[in-house]
């Protein structure tokens, strides 16, 4: 099937197009069809909820037409029929789904589980194909039928918008995704690391030397993301690709996001650039720790830090007064609530507490300008030039050059700065080591991928952070999330208010021994408070 082809289809369920812009489809065709009447509803039409009755005759009729691939039929059962018909039609002809059996379960109320029994078969190969998803029965606006609201879960529960089902050759041969210690990675074990295995091998699996298979894939047509195989007709053969993944670390990853929603955490070997574990929490199967852009809040003050320090404007033991509010350009700036305010406080004092005031003076001093921040962040520690070549998809932070409250806001890690957990790790590594290296899930020998470059820091630079970082881990806001980890240790908090969000993100970034990790999650706190119990599970496995 064509990527141009927007329908779904797989053993039945594929769907398309989410329900409120269904009823408007549904009652434009129902017109015509003359169920509803050119000129407004007909007389006597019902109202409210579907009924019981309502509920169990449009289902079982939509079924028995699907079942038997009556596409147009099953289709005007819905509130849109002209995308149901064109992803029930695709779905015989691109799946190549026969045999089909739906099972519907109790209702509730007007949802109805039901589970599809099905075979898929290609090229003189067959396979059973067996999954469960549920529909909702909703009333038409214009005609008062009962229709099933038509989502593309109805099809799959697999399947979003834009999404469709085919079966064909692989585009990719398999590839058997094997760790720094040549275990197997395997989504099974690692699911956090499924979207990570499924583009490694949209990238490698030619390169690994694997042939190609048959399959049932969903193909994400509308953002351009790898297929996802859905079931294997005949096996192809792997091609094996070495990552740089640790599976203890990448273990204690999957476990530790686990603990609140949204959440992603990445680790990195300092002294090298290799990643050892990446690891979502996430509902939508995004990689937000490689691809997430968003405001870093107080980690940022790592390479505000930096930028004070490269420019003569103070040093670690040098004075960063901390007020209770800072003033830039008409704005007013406040620190954490109950932050006493230390009009001695050093840069070491002011970056363990994480005041945000004591940044926000220090930036107007002479010789900062409104690039200052970013030529730090581009020319030290390799961010937002867009040209790292970690393996796959991934963000390279930004941060720009502006003049402004935002100026002000940046130094903080708010305003227009953005950085993803992979970026924020890599910040820590260089911050601790004072050279850059490019973070990396497979080698760029593989390739011939050219990392890339940046000057790092310079060695009194680097001391200083890392002092800094090991006094906020060991008495300052780090203290609490980082207690029980030994040798060497450090870290730095951030929270970061996000536009319609009650609740702020959550940061933490450190490091132990030759492990540095950073997430992010918006289960909302203080760094410490969420994204920190993360990065110190990971620390703990000392990679």
């Amino acid at each position: 099937m064509g990527k141009g082809v927007k329908a779904a289809v797989i053993g039945g369920v594929f769907a398309v197009m989410v329900g409120g812009a269904g009823y408007g489809a549904y009652n434009v065709i129902g017109a015509l069809n003359g169920d509803g009447g050119a000129g407004g509803a007909p007389a006597g039409k019902r109202t409210g909820p579907p009924g019981k009755d309502e509920v169990k005759e449009t289902t079982a009729t939509f079924f028995a037409a699907w079942q038997t691939g009556a596409a147009a039929t099953a289709a005007s059962y819905t509130n849109n029929d002209a995308a149901a018909e064109r992803l029930l039609t695709a779905f015989g002809d691109d799946a190549h789904i026969t045999g089909v059996k739906i099972t519907p379960g109790a209702a509730q109320g007007t949802t109805v589980p039901y589970t599809v029994k099905a075979t898929v078969s290609y090229d003189g190969k067959s396979k059973p194909l067996t999954y469960r998803s549920k529909l909702k029965v909703v009333r038409g606006l214009t005609t008062g039928r009962a229709l099933v609201d038509w989502q593309p879960s109805v099809v799959h529960p697999g399947l979003k918008k834009d999404d469709t089902l085919v079966t064909e050759q692989s585009a990719t041969p398999p590839i058997e995704a094997v760790g720094r210690d040549g275990s197997v990675l395997t989504k099974e074990k690692y699911p956090s690391l499924g979207p990570v295995l499924d583009a490694l091998r949209d990238k490698y699996g030619e390169k690994a030397g694997g042939t190609p298979g048959i399959e049932l894939v969903v193909r994400h047509d509308g953002d351009g993301a790898p297929d996802t195989p859905l079931l294997t007709l005949a096996e192809g053969e792997p091609g094996k690709l070495t990552t740089t993944i640790s599976p203890n670390a990448q273990a204690a990853a999957e476990k530790a996001v686990k603990r609140f929603a949204q959440s992603s955490v990445v680790a990195v070997k300092p002294s090298t650039g290799e990643v050892l574990a990446v690891a979502n929490n996430r509902t939508d199967g995004f990689n937000a720790a490689f691809e997430g852009q968003a405001a870093p809040g107080s980690t940022m003050k790592i390479i505000t830090a930096a930028m004070l320090i490269d420019n003569g404007v103070t040093s670690m033991n040098g004075p960063a007064p901390c007020p209770d509010t800072a003033v830039w350009q008409s704005q007013t700036f406040k620190n954490l609530t109950n932050m006493k305010p230390d009009e001695n406080a050093t840069l070491a004092g002011s970056f363990m507490r994480s005041c945000n005031t004591a940044f926000i003076k220090l930036i107007d001093e002479k010789p900062l300008t409104d690039a200052s921040l970013t030529q730090e962040a581009e020319e030290r520690f390799g961010l937002g030039q867009d040209n790292w070549k970690t393996g796959i998809v991934s963000f390279d932070g930004r941060v720009p050059a502006v003049d402004g409250p935002d100026r002000a806001a940046g130094a903080i890690g708010q305003g227009q700065v953005q950085m993803s957990p992979l970026n924020m790790a890599s910040v820590t590594a260089t911050a601790i080591t004072g050279t850059f290296r490019q973070p990396y899930l497979v080698s760029p020998e593989l390739d011939g991928r050219e990392p890339a470059r940046a000057r790092g820091l310079r060695a009194s630079t680097a001391a200083q952070l890392k002092q800094m970082m090991r006094l906020t881990a060991t008495q300052g806001t780090a203290m609490q999330a980082m207690a029980g980890l030994g040798g060497d240790i450090g870290a730095k908090t951030g929270s970061a208010e996000v536009d319609g969000n009650a609740k702020s993100n959550s940061w933490f970034t450190g490091f132990r021994n030759d492990i540095a990790a950073a997430a992010m999650t918006e289960e909302g706190g203080h760094g410490g408070d969420a994204a920190g119990p993360i990065v110190a599970a990971v620390l703990r496995t000392g990679g």
